[in-house]
């Protein structure tokens, strides 16, 4: 395993607390692992260099590296506390590079990929910022590749927010302070207006939505 630096501002991600709480709970959130292996179901069987945007400590990404065990793996995050749990989580395998990058700023040079995922980490970004990452996004893609985000998405109504919150048995005072949701629709406009094919929401379960698009060959 490589590891590149670069310097990110910190924020709540960069608290031990914050952290632990959002590790401790990510494999037991209700419908979470569904939602995945859909996502896995629909990445190429002949897809060798995937990124994983928002990597965290490298969860996706190992399940990509299992499901797919001859994929090289790319993981982006700022959070140093994430990258040292993914570091450890990948030590001594040479097919995944981390790289330590705030995706608030446009990428770094990191080549092309055949898939690109994510797992709730782009709903943290400015709407204006999400959009222009998705057009980076189709950029490094190769022809005929996916891109599949796995994603926090807003509720229509106040009453089905509170009712996402209350089934992952997360108080609502726990919520990510972070956290800019918007709405399925809007994601998917965005993407077929930058030039994506076969748009759609693959998957969706209250605040929890698979958004998969693929850059024309």
């Amino acid at each position: 395993m490589t590891f590149i630096l670069e310097d990110v501002p910190g924020e709540e991600w960069t608290t031990a607390d914050h952290v632990d709480h959002y590790r401790g709970r990510a494999d037991a959130c209700p419908r979470r692992a569904e939602g995945e292996r859909v996502l896995l179901e629909h990445l190429p069987r002949d897809a060798r260099r995937i990124l994983d945007l928002g990597t965290g400590d490298g969860r996706l990404l190992a399940l990509v590296q299992r499901d797919r065990p001859k994929t090289i793996g790319v993981g982006v995050d700022f959070s140093e506390l994430m990258l040292t749990a993914a570091r450890e989580r990948f030590a001594g395998d040479q097919r995944i590079t981390l790289v330590k990058h705030d995706l608030a700023e446009p990428l770094p040079e990191l080549g092309h990929f055949d898939a690109v995922v994510s797992s709730m980490a782009i709903h943290h970004l400015t709407h204006e910022r999400k959009r222009s990452l998705c057009g980076e996004i189709f950029d490094l893609l190769e022809p005929g590749g996916i891109f599949a985000n796995f994603e926090h998405v807003a509720s229509p109504t106040r009453r089905l927010h509170l009712a996402f919150f209350a089934a992952i048995d997360e108080p609502l005072e726990c919520e990510d302070p972070s956290d800019r949701l918007l709405d399925v629709e809007s994601q998917l406009v965005w993407l077929r207006e930058l030039g994506f094919d076969d748009v759609d929401c693959y998957w969706k379960w209250l605040e929890m939505a698979l958004l998969i698009a693929v850059k024309p060959a």
